[in-house]
């Protein structure tokens, strides 16, 4: 099958051809029709990830995909031939993704059936952008009432926490630039709008002197616009590790790790599918031509990138 791989750390990827896997017990095999983008995968592109979790070269990339089961391992009773799914890799080691015509991935976690009201393209790109966004917007622990302002609103974790924050009664401040990035993020619920590129914690203070009750952090430098936060209130980040990492005695600050459950992947589908939320896919492309998703992305993308094998 056609994959793109990483052979090795400080290579290029490459288009390559492979065997196609095989499910073992507790595993299904997915055609993918649809991948997505993420800045995950662009981290272990360009090796950060060395030394942090084991690689399996030629390492496969991709976490999020949707497609078709096609092959069902030993034991698998709640998943047949056919099904529509989508989820995210959650392999512990690095090298089975889904930038590629099929996957093999576990059903225990990171896997769920796929609504027919939601295509392909939009059930990749909601897996791990979403769980992210409900991870943090549960962590933020939002009522009605409560400022909340979105760094990164025009990316695919941040398009999702809009809409969450928005939905649980929040008032959402959202980061965007360009008029097509205002435009997104008010649609999605946001009621104030401020220029990434501008001073963040100024901008947010000048309309909001005492701060607000949240900050949800999902790009560029949480110490930037941890002023932004009041005393008593906490900074949700999916990009740092420790709150060791911000130094505060007035913030509670909260890191995230996205973990796909089942329930959590059926949750957003059905929300998704129900049209109570919405994802916005930018731009689809060809297995090919990944390294031009990279680089689109890392410009900065309004919404989801998606690969289609």
């Amino acid at each position: 099958m056609r994959v793109i791989t990483l052979p090795e750390f400080g290579s290029a990827l490459e288009l390559s051809e492979i065997d196609t896997p095989q499910p073992s017990a507790g595993e299904v095999r997915v055609r993918v029709h649809a991948a997505s983008v993420n800045g995950f995968d662009l981290a272990v592109a360009a090796g950060y990830l060395n030394g942090l979790m084991e690689h399996r070269f030629p390492v496969v990339l991709g976490k999020d995909f949707a497609g078709i089961v096609d092959a069902l391992g030993d034991g698998v009773t709640a998943y047949a031939v056919g099904d529509r799914v989508f989820g995210v890799v959650t392999k512990a080691h690095l090298g089975d993704g889904s930038f590629g015509e099929f996957v093999v991935v576990p059903t225990a976690t990171g896997l769920a059936k796929l609504p027919d009201q939601v295509d392909f393209a939009r059930g990749a790109a909601l897996g791990l952008a979403g769980t992210a966004a409900q991870a943090a917007v549960d962590a933020a622990q939002l009522t009605p009432g409560s400022t909340v302002l979105v760094v990164g609103a025009t990316g695919g974790v941040g398009n999702q926490a809009v809409q969450l924050a928005a939905a649980a009664g929040a008032t959402v401040i959202a980061t965007a630039r360009t008029a097509l990035g205002i435009a997104q993020v008010r649609l999605l619920g946001a009621s104030e709008v401020v220029d990434h590129t501008q001073n963040l914690s100024a901008a947010v203070l000048a309309a909001h002197p005492d701060g607000v009750d949240v900050v949800l952090h999902f790009a560029g430098d949480a110490a930037t616009v941890l002023p932004a936060v009041r005393a008593g209130g906490r900074l949700v980040s999916t990009l740092i590790g420790s709150p060791d990492q911000l130094t505060t005695d007035t913030v509670t600050v909260v890191p995230i790790l996205a973990d796909p459950t089942a329930e959590v992947l059926a949750s957003l589908a059905e929300s998704l599918a129900a049209g109570r939320t919405s994802v916005t896919v930018q731009g689809s492309y060809a297995l090919e031509d990944v390294a031009e998703a990279f680089d689109d992305f890392e410009s900065g993308a309004r919404g989801k990138l998606v690969i289609l094998p």
